[in-house]
């Protein structure tokens, strides 16, 4: 498996948003605006139902990897992207956020998704992205604006300062930027 990377650049995620939104399914827009702004792990995103959303300023969910709870704030701009979302797509209580096209109420696999993204990117020159850089792109956008690690690691239920840095890649950044200019 690939080690996949945050996305660095604010541009590029406009772009990628833009694609989404005017080129795919409404779906895979909110999806990765939902990543992007809550640090949610691709599993957790995908099992997602109306219910879970619909109306509430906070989400709380059980997460499929940690069997963690988790309590995270949907900010009034998240709220109006799901509201729009559930409202276009004419969604009902129980039923997932983000559907498969196959069977009924079936959730959208991760496979799928992995596809639609690594295509966006391929498309406007960007490599090593996968489902979990939209983790990683929350992650390293949070750190970058209010370069708090300590916070990070209780969002991500890391251990250690160096393996959230490492996780989001800000340890990578710093080695590039050493090197650089370095020349003897």
């Amino acid at each position: 498996m690939k080690y996949v990377q945050p996305i660095r650049d604010k541009k590029s995620i406009k772009i990628i948003k833009t694609l989404l939104k005017e080129e795919y399914d409404l779906k895979y827009y909110l999806i990765f605006v939902l990543g992007i702004n809550t640090g949610l792990r691709i599993s957790d995103l995908l099992h997602l139902k109306v219910d879970d959303l619909q109306d509430k300023g906070h989400l709380e969910l059980k997460e499929k990897k940690t069997g963690k709870h988790n309590r995270l704030l949907l900010n009034k701009n998240l709220q109006k992207e799901i509201r729009d979302y559930i409202e276009t797509k004419h969604l009902e209580e129980g039923d997932y956020l983000f559907q498969s096209r196959k069977g009924q109420n079936q959730p959208l696999m991760r496979q799928t998704v992995w596809r639609v993204f690594h295509g966006v990117c391929q498309d406007i020159g960007i490599d090593n992205i996968g489902t979990h850089s939209l983790r990683k792109t929350f992650g390293y956008w949070h750190y970058k604006t209010y370069h708090n690690v300590a916070l990070l690691m209780i969002l991500f239920n890391h251990s250690s300062p160096s393996i959230t840095l490492r996780y989001i890649g800000i340890t990578s950044d710093e080695v590039d930027s050493s090197l650089e200019d370095f020349m003897l």
